[in-house]
């Protein structure tokens, strides 16, 4: 009783309680048919178990048994002692296995079988094996036969035939045991499912109780509430009975209902009172709003100029101050648009104005308005009627109030204009000194931009001017921050965003920022470090290196004085790498020479010498002269290469050019150079394509001597020297493929220049002067081709010269190239009568028809008449009318412009005839044939079409 009453005296322990008893009837359904189900399978376990036994044990002995059939009846077969041995010995364990099957067997029929078996074991193994063996060892086979057939095999079938049966049955008996274990686990399924079906039923059963005891009462509380709200009268009827929290809170809110009604009387008394308050408070209200809306107005105004002061004072960009200023003086006055004009540079900024008034406005900066605000210096307004674009979509008379600010600089100079707009109303006089101070104040902004500018203009002069200089420049001020580079030193040094990047920088950044791309970073940072703290001597260098780029850099500074006072350093950087590879390559040259020179020299003195102070056989002075001449031509052949660069340098480098087929030129080569090595093997692929070009056959046998050469001396281990020929886009390509030494990849870049050798033990020990390939690349150039090289380090190069082809006539120039049949006509100006005869013979002789002229009039005038296919042009004519001024007229002639021009004069000014349009340049004298072959050449590329061609033949003497 008492439970009862301390459970009804509170919901939480109701719905504990009422949880509780659920959760007890839930745990004892579940335990119960858990240990139920438990107990079924335990007890299947354990008689499968024991039938499985049984089945191993009895299948074991069948197996055994069958071992034994086996085996005796092999030794019948084949007398094999052993397998009657094997026999024999499975005895024991049979025995043992029907021992222990006889352990575990608990039904008659079990015990009977296992019985069964001991008589079978007895019989066979006591009576009728030894029997056998005794029979079959004394060789009576038919006595052995007879006892089988009396009986002894049929019962051994017998007994096998048991054991399956007996097999089966077990298995049997484990199919009924699992069909019954099946059974019983259906039985508890459903016991299960129909306990969770009871245990549903009472959920709900106690959700609905509390519904009741809860949420009904609940629900009567929220109407009762809402029935307040809305000011009526309000019933509660909880239950008397009720102990719990709702019977307390039924208590409590009919003391609150009633307290709210005592209340409400005294509020309707304050609520007329306070409506009286509210009339007073909307009266102060309004009058705090007008305040408030003036002090927002002037808040504003102040707003806009503080705008205004801002937009002038934070920027030096004078278009976008301009653009500010008229903006804001807009909002500050009040101004439906503006404008603003530069005086000196008509810059301007508008805000409500097209871009086509302000250039009509630009366009009357002489008006009288604006001439009264320079010679007045002070703002007015003018009263104005609005044009038909400024009325919109008024049809009655409106006024504009136009306001014109001068814009006063420091010096007390008129320099802008503004000009501000309102439509419908004016702008008031007393305001004007307010506008006139603002303008002063945008007058110091623009003077500040003035003073800007300057200054930046000075500065990027001053920037400019450095950049020019060559030289690497960095200022750096007392406290070692950099204030000033130039170009130069950031290209040195990779400063990738420019100037920005390095400018600014403090000693402890920009040292350790350059030091890392020199190789010698402590000398370098010490230099600076002693340049920076003034401790350098006068004239004092440093010499770097760059890790990326390999610059040689030479390093000098200087103090910066103001006032005998040092403010700075200038670093200077100059770049030096020219002429340390000129040093180096002069050195090298000279080692060079020394030993190539010495080496053929002193076998000349050796043999020389044995020649004239000891008697020899003539076998020997033979080879000992033959040794002296191979060493000649090998110093004749150096000082011919020191020669043919020197000329090569000088311009003076003569090319007898003429149609040379390459073919037997590089075969000739090819035996020349096969003779001189016994472990390469040099091959040309064949080519039965156009072999002909125009060259000096002299000149190209040389660039393939040389290159041929070179595959030899570097393929030191032997190997093939493949050449091969091949057309491609008109050129003729020249492979020349070894397998030697190859060159290193960042030697191809140099590997063309004058004394370059590759820095290689291997190579240092084969020789050579570095001029080699310097030749063929000059030689090659001369011939309009180029020569390029690839290779792989270790494995090989391949040498590819190109040079124009060409298709030499094969019935004369006037059968094959001059489709009409006739020749190529050439007219010649020429003052000099014995010159111009000469040249008229040697065209003539070569089958072109040429027509002189002596003066250039006489020219132009036939001209008019008749188009000749070349013109061969003297420039000093005697006659007013000099060569320049002829090729002028033939250009800006549109029928005559396309006329091929090749100038024969005594002047040296090559590039003003090129400049002019001529296609070849001949200085006088010449080598004879050097005009026809430049004419013959032009006319076989270009034909009728005209171009304009200019020969680099140095001149030779006629």
């Amino acid at each position: 009783m008492k439970l009862n009453h301390f459970i009804k005296k509170s919901l939480t322990r109701q719905i504990v309680a009422l949880m509780g008893v659920f959760a007890l009837l839930f745990l004892a359904g579940t335990s119960i048919l858990t240990l139920l189900q438990e107990q079924i399978n335990s007890s299947y376990y354990k008689e499968r178990e024991k039938l499985v036994k049984k089945e191993e044990i009895v299948q074991q002995i069948d197996h055994n048994f069958n071992l034994v059939f086996f085996n005796v009846r092999g030794y019948f077969a084949y007398n094999n002692s052993e397998l009657k041995t094997k026999a024999t010995s499975l005895r024991p364990e049979i025995r043992k296995l029907i021992s222990e099957y006889n352990r575990i067997a608990e039904t008659a029929e079990d015990k009977a079988f296992g019985k069964e078996m001991n008589e079978f074991a007895d019989f066979y193994f006591i009576e009728r094996l030894p029997l056998s063996i005794e029979y079959f060892e004394a060789g009576r086979r038919e006595e052995v036969i007879k006892l089988a057939d009396s009986g002894a095999t049929a019962r051994i079938n017998s007994f096998q035939n048991d054991i399956q049966m007996y097999v089966q049955s077990l298995n049997a008996e484990l199919n009924d045991k699992v069909q019954s274990l099946i059974k019983k686990q259906s039985y508890i399924q459903t016991g299960f499912f129909l306990f969770l079906l009871v245990i549903l039923v009472i959920f709900f059963r106690m959700i609905r109780i509390m519904f009741k005891e809860v949420g009904q009462p609940l629900t009567q509380f929220a109407h009762a509430a809402e029935e307040i709200a809305r000011g009526g009268r309000a019933e509660l009827n909880v239950g008397q009975d009720r102990l719990d929290e709702l019977a307390v809170l039924s208590v409590a809110f009919r003391k609150m209902v009633m307290t709210l009604q005592e209340k409400e009387q005294d509020l309707l008394a304050q609520n007329e009172e306070l409506l009286a308050q509210q009339d007073e408070l909307q009266a102060q209200r309004e009058e705090l709003e007008d305040a408030l809306g003036t002090m927002q107005s002037n808040e504003r105004k102040l707003e806009r100029r503080n705008d205004l002061i801002n937009g002038i004072s934070n920027s030096l960009q004078k278009q976008e101050v301009l653009e500010s200023i008229v903006m804001n003086m807009s909002y500050v006055i009040e101004a439906d648009c503006g404008l603003i004009v530069m005086l000196e540079n008509n810059e301007s900024a508008s805000f409500g104005i097209s871009s086509l008034g302000a250039e009509q406005f630009k366009n009357h900066l002489t008006s009288g308005l604006i001439e009264r605000l320079k010679q007045t210096k002070e703002g007015f307004a003018v009263k104005r009627q609005l044009i038909q674009e400024e009325k919109g979509y008024h049809v009655k008379t409106v006024f504009g109030y136009d306001l014109y600010l001068p814009i006063i600089s420091s010096n007390q100079e008129v320099t802008a204009v503004m000009v501000f707009t309102r439509y419908g109303f004016p702008f008031i006089q007393t305001h004007m000194d307010e506008y006139t101070a603002l303008s002063k104040q945008i007058g110091l902004s623009l003077d500040k931009i003035s003073t800007y500018e300057n200054s930046e203009a000075d500065r990027k002069l001053n920037q400019d001017i450095l950049n020019t200089v060559k030289e690497g420049l960095q200022y750096v001020d007392r406290v070692g921050c950099i204030m000033q580079v130039n170009r130069q030193l950031c290209e040195m040094f990779h400063c990738g965003d420019g100037f920005d990047m390095i400018v600014g920088l403090t000693w402890d950044k920009w040292s350790v920022l350059l030091k890392k791309q020199v190789v010698d970073e402590d000398g370098f940072t010490e230099f600076i470090w002693r340049a920076f703290n003034g401790e350098t001597s006068s004239g004092e260098t440093f010499v770097y290196k760059t890790k990326n780029r390999g610059q040689v850099c030479q390093m000098y500074c200087e103090g910066l004085y103001q006032n005998n006072e040092r403010v700075g350093t200038v670093l200077v950087h100059r770049d030096i790498t020219k002429e340390f590879k000129v040093d180096e390559m002069k050195s090298e040259f000279v080692s060079t020479v020394s030993h190539e020179l010495r080496t053929p020299l002193a076998s000349i003195l050796g043999f020389s010498e044995l020649l004239l102070n000891r008697e020899l056989k003539p076998e020997k002075q033979k080879k000992y002269l033959m040794t002296i001449l191979n060493e000649a031509k090998r110093l004749t052949s150096l000082i011919n290469d020191f020669l043919d660069v020197q000329r090569m340098e000088s311009g003076k480098q003569t090319y007898e050019k003429k149609y040379i087929e390459l073919l037997p030129i590089i075969e000739k080569v090819i035996d020349n150079q096969q003779v001189q090595t016994d472990v390469h093997r040099i091959s040309l692929e064949s080519f039965d394509g156009n072999d002909l070009i125009l060259g000096d056959s002299s000149k190209i046998e040389q660039v393939f001597t040389n290159l041929i050469s070179n595959a030899i001396k570097y393929s030191p281990s032997g190997g093939p020297v493949c050449i091969r020929l091949y057309e491609q886009s008109s050129l003729l390509n020249i492979e020349v493929e070894d397998h030697g030494l190859g060159i290193p990849e960042n030697a191809s870049a140099d590997i063309f220049n004058k004394f370059y050798r590759v820095d290689n033990s291997d190579r240092r020990r084969i020789g050579g002067t570095g001029l080699g390939l310097s030749i063929v690349q000059e030689i090659v150039r001369a011939h309009d081709g180029y020569v390029s090289v690839k290779s792989k380090y270790g494995e090989g190069s391949t040498f590819t010269v190109s040079i124009p082809a060409v298709y030499k006539p094969s019935h004369g120039l006037d059968e094959n190239i001059h489709q009409s049949g006739t020749r190529y006509e050439v007219l010649v100006i020429e003052d000099d009568q014995s010159l111009a005869e000469l040249i008229v013979q040697e065209l003539t002789e070569n089958n072109l028809h040429a027509k002189h002229f002596i003066t250039g009039r006489d020219a132009l005038a036939y001209l008019e008449n008749h188009l000749p296919d070349a013109i061969v042009l003297d420039i000093m004519l005697d006659e007013g009318l000099d060569g320049w001024s002829i090729m002028k007229i033939l250009k800006r002639n549109e029928v005559l412009s396309h006329i091929p021009i090749i100038i024969s004069t005594a002047l040296d000014e090559k590039e003003k005839g090129l400049s002019l349009g001529a296609h070849d340049y001949l200085i006088k004298p010449y080598q004879a044939g050097s005009l026809s072959m430049a004419i013959m050449q032009t006319l076989l590329k270009v034909g009728k079409a005209g171009q304009i061609l200019i020969p680099e033949n140095s001149p030779d003497e006629r």
